[in-house]
């Protein structure tokens, strides 16, 4: 499925107002000096590993993407997690329909939070978009915007959307572990993200 696919069969829009996705970049919270320090043994084992050979799905998992769900607070209340959870989709005919699974989904209190897919670092982390997309499309909260955060262990884009009438998405440049302080706004936009869409549920 590409994006065009997306956009001929569910009218999925890339939106370009700028005021749509701030939520990756504006009044991010304050990192404290342990959870930097974290992020640069993340760096650490991920530099290590990557100088050896390219990192497979399941090694940025374990590498990069639990230590980053762990300082963001998704492991705790009240956050839930499921891995690798099914989802069908079809357009408004029914003449097409999407199967495929997550690799992570962050619930709380079943409103969906973060949508993750994971590639190994020798893919682009763009060739992830269209399938968390997917994903996205198949949330039924249309008050409500949805969240996907893509990596490949050296990349990291975050994307929103909002369902309304019309599809609408927006995404954010790639965010790189080899930058310096970038791993330190993903973490930062995580937590933002996860506070933000608490917020949501409880005063929705």
């Amino acid at each position: 499925m590409t994006l065009e696919e997306l956009q001929e069969n569910f009218g999925l829009q890339l939106t370009t107002d700028s005021q749509f996705f701030r939520e990756w970049q504006d009044d991010l919270p304050s990192l404290t000096d342990e959870e930097k320090r974290s992020l640069e043994r993340v760096r650490s084992n991920y530099f290590n590993l990557v100088n050896r050979r390219p990192l497979l799905e399941e090694g940025v998992k374990l590498v990069i993407l639990a230590p980053l769900l762990d300082l963001a607070g998704f492991f705790q209340s009240p956050f839930s997690i499921t891995t690798e959870t099914s989802v069908e989709i079809s357009d408004e005919d029914n003449d097409l329909i999407i199967r495929g699974r997550i690799d992570v989904l962050v619930l709380q209190q079943r409103f969906w939070i973060l949508v993750i897919e994971s590639k190994r670092t020798k893919f682009d982390v763009m060739a992830a978009l269209p399938q968390a997309l997917v994903y996205m499309l198949k949330n039924s909260q249309h008050d409500r915007p949805t969240f996907a955060f893509l990596l490949n262990g050296r990349e990291f884009v975050f994307v929103k959307l909002q369902k309304a009438n019309v599809p609408i998405y927006s995404r954010s440049y790639a965010l790189s572990t080899e930058k310096e302080n970038e791993l330190e706004q993903v973490l930062a936009a995580l937590k933002n993200i996860g506070n933000l869409s608490y917020h949501l549920s409880v005063n929705g």
